[in-house]
């Protein structure tokens, strides 16, 4: 069942460069989320992480062998000697584990058979190679032991010894300090400097080349003559901690997170505790599966990777919805009590109540059209029904709450000094109800009725929509072009009025927005209805007020303008009010001379909004009959949409390895968008930010995802795999 009530004839267009290709076949990707487990101990010191071919993880401490368990870091007591050595370190040969005490390196597997008595004091790392050759080094000595031979030296490393790597392509170990790298021939055993520095931290082999990781970068050795190849240093951290080749993949732990080096050259950065307990890596190493473990100082840090379709990632986000952010029928924030804790979880009202319904209830309309599914269907009834009381419970005919909420349980007072966040008493004394709605909560009313009116099947229902267009729009007319609140004033933001709208100058986004949303209403209302008086009213208002041509002023001419405090930058969440209302402005256009001039006004929005890859505003301007859309960058975005909808702090100002541009009336501080997975969560109207986020106290509603994702299914931008 799929049904397309704006059938605009999508034309299907393919470009010389590949940039426009309207479906996508929804076949399963790489989906990464983490899973953490935390230190028990705070002063137990996190040393090196390793995973062996039973996929058994170990980790080095303080403070003995520990290992993941229940979302904790617990002592491993797998092996029972193993809890009576002290375990310096540990390292993989064959995907077996080897181990470093004060005075062996020995392993459990192959019948414990391998044991070495290293006699080195203090002993720092090693490494084993081929034929199970062994190499250490402790403070002032080195070990290397071969096929029965042991030999131990003295020696005054320069700077103080770090680690041990083996090199299997030229079968020699190499030693790292802070200030030499070294090698070690194992065919002569001898043992020169061939590289120094300063500030060396960690090394790894890639690509043909020796990585050394210092406070400044990551520097790439030529194993051929020992020179420089060059320092990569526009990375997310120059600060390395750690170096790791993944199955030929670069990994890079720093004090400030982890990265993966990407094909195309970028970075997929892992920070934050949307990823990590803390961003201050201490190793990295493969996973169990398809996972990446990275140890910080908190804990163990598990990066996984499972196959997901983006049909399989909505089920998982619809669950969601459902258990968590539906609170009375209507979309809902949630608040916890505890960072990070769902279980301390509480629904909470915010003064979009109206705005947040409209657009899951779009999503489940959407989802019913593309799939026919009756819970879809049965969710849509609810949500309908809940915002249908946002119109009612106010008592003033046609005028919908913000919001509602029992009076005897807490809810918020948004801006307590000001008109904001009045609550008001029901006529049913247990209800209260905010007042001060804004054009924000019309502008979802009108997109969520018409689309429910065009989908939902059965008339009484439909009716019952249509009804409520009706109301808003009368309301409207009746009070000037104003929305009126109890105290017989109009709101602060829902005004159309004349004279309110056209006191702007033209580069002033509120006149060309504003007096594209009373147009829009008015059409909706006409087209449903059929009444005349609202056709006459858009005409009135678009012929003789002018609004005809503010509406269909091209967005490019909104700017700076001195002295306007509503134009000192572009308002984003006027961009999430036009596309909401731009199928409707181009669909319900009273004459096809209109509904041109309407989607040509629309495209240039839309055009200027693309830089943001955001696939609701591009499947809206899609829904208004735009075409081709920018599908790669929406598949692009809800692929790289996080799983964990807490609102992390997130910071990515201090990010060497992504170009930053000068201060603009946009406020887009790259030149590039940032993955939605490595900012901070946020919703549609809040395009470019880049810093910030809660700390854990939010969860965002999955309806963000869920959106744009049902809604390219229903225009056949995405498709399932057959």
């Amino acid at each position: 069942m799929r049904l397309f009530p704006f059938n605009f004839g999508i034309i299907f267009l393919i470009t010389a460069n590949n940039l426009w290709s309207q479906t996508y076949t929804d076949i399963p990707f790489l989906q990464d989320y983490s899973i953490q487990y935390e230190k028990q101990d705070s002063s137990n010191q996190l040393i090196g992480i390793n995973t062996d071919r039973n996929k058994n993880i170990q980790v080095v401490s303080s403070k003995g062998l520990l290992s993941p368990w229940e979302k904790k870091l617990k002592t491993n007591f797998q092996y029972r000697p193993l809890l009576e050595y002290k375990i310096q370190g540990i390292t993989v040969h064959d995907k077996q584990f080897y181990y470093l005490t004060n005075n062996e390196v020995f392993s459990f597997a192959y019948g414990g058979n391998f044991k070495i008595n290293h006699g080195l004091q203090e002993p720092v790392s090693f490494s084993i190679g081929k034929g199970n050759t062994v190499f250490l080094i402790s403070k002032n000595q080195f070990a290397y032991s071969e096929k029965g031979t042991h030999k131990i030296e003295n020696f005054q490393w320069v700077g103080t010894p770090l680690s041990v790597l083996y090199n299997s392509a030229q079968n020699n170990f190499l030693i790292l300090t802070q200030n030499k790298l070294y090698q070690f021939n194992p065919k002569d055993q001898s043992l020169k400097e061939v590289y120094s520095g300063n500030g060396f931290t960690s090394m790894e082999i890639f690509q043909n080349d020796i990585l050394i990781g210092t406070s400044i970068g990551i520097y790439f050795i030529s194993p051929e003559n020992w020179n420089l190849n060059k320092i990569m240093d526009q990375i997310p951290c120059t600060q390395i901690t750690s170096l790791k080749n993944i199955k030929g993949s670069l990994w890079a732990g720093s004090t400030k997170g982890a990265f993966k080096l990407r094909e195309d050259g970028k970075f997929d950065y892992y920070a934050s505790k949307r990823w990590l307990l803390d961003d201050h890596v201490i190793d990295i190493s493969d996973g169990p599966g398809k996972s990446v473990l990275i140890l910080s100082q908190k804990g163990l840090n598990r990066i996984s990777f499972k196959l997901m379709t983006l049909e399989s990632k909505a089920a998982f986000f619809q669950e969601i919805q459902r258990k968590r952010h539906i609170r009375y029928g209507l979309e809902s924030a949630v608040r916890l009590q505890v960072a990070g804790d769902l279980s301390t979880a509480t629904l909470i009202d915010t003064d979009n109540d109206g705005l947040w319904t409209s657009m899951y209830l779009a999503s489940e309309l959407f989802r019913y059209a593309a799939t026919g599914s009756k819970e879809a269907q049965q969710n849509a009834y609810e949500a309908l029904v809940a915002m249908e009381r946002l119109t009612t419970i106010s008592g003033i005919p046609g005028f919908p709450a913000r919001t509602y909420e029992i009076d005897q349980f807490q809810r918020s007072n948004w801006n307590k000094n000001s008109n904001y966040g009045v609550w008001k008493k029901s006529k049913n004394p247990d209800w209260v109800w905010k007042t001060t709605t804004s054009s924000d909560e019309s502008c979802g009313h009108f997109f969520a009725y018409a689309l429910f009116a065009e989908i939902i099947e059965d008339k009484e229902w439909k009716n019952r929509a249509i009804n409520l267009i009706k109301k808003q729009m009368d309301h409207i007319i009746e009070n000037n072009w104003y929305l009126v609140s109890w105290d017989g004033k109009p709101t602060r933001w829902g005004r159309w009025n004349p004279d309110y709208v056209n006191s702007f100058p033209i580069q002033v986004g509120d006149r060309r927005l504003n007096s594209t949303l009373i147009l829009s209403f008015l059409q909706t209302a006409y087209h449903f209805t059929q009444d005349e008086k609202y056709k006459n009213h858009a005409l009135e208002l678009g012929k003789k007020y002018g609004y005809e041509e503010n509406a269909t002023r091209s967005a490019k001419t909104i700017g700076y303008v001195a002295d306007q405090l509503l134009s000192d930058a572009w308002n984003h969440s006027d961009d999430e009010m036009y596309f909401l209302t731009a199928p409707a402005f181009v669909k319900y256009a009273l004459d096809q001379a209109s509904r041109k001039k309407h989607l040509e006004t629309v495209r240039s929005h839309w055009e200027i909004e693309r830089s943001e890859k955001n696939p609701l505003w591009n499947f809206l301007y899609s829904l208004s009959g735009g075409s081709p859309v920018d599908l790669d960058a929406s598949i692009w975005w809800l692929k790289e949409f996080p799983l964990d909808l807490l609102d992390w702090k997130v910071e990515n100002k201090n990010r060497k390895d992504i170009i930053k541009i000068p201060a603009n009336f946009r406020k887009q501080e790259y030149i590039d968008v940032l993955p939605p997975d490595e900012r901070p969560i946020h919703l549609h109207n809040r395009a470019y930010q880049n810093n910030g986020g809660s700390g854990g106290f939010r969860e965002y509603s999955p309806y963000v995802y869920l959106l744009p994702y049902w809604a390219g299914r229903y225009l056949n931008h995405i498709e399932k795999e057959d």
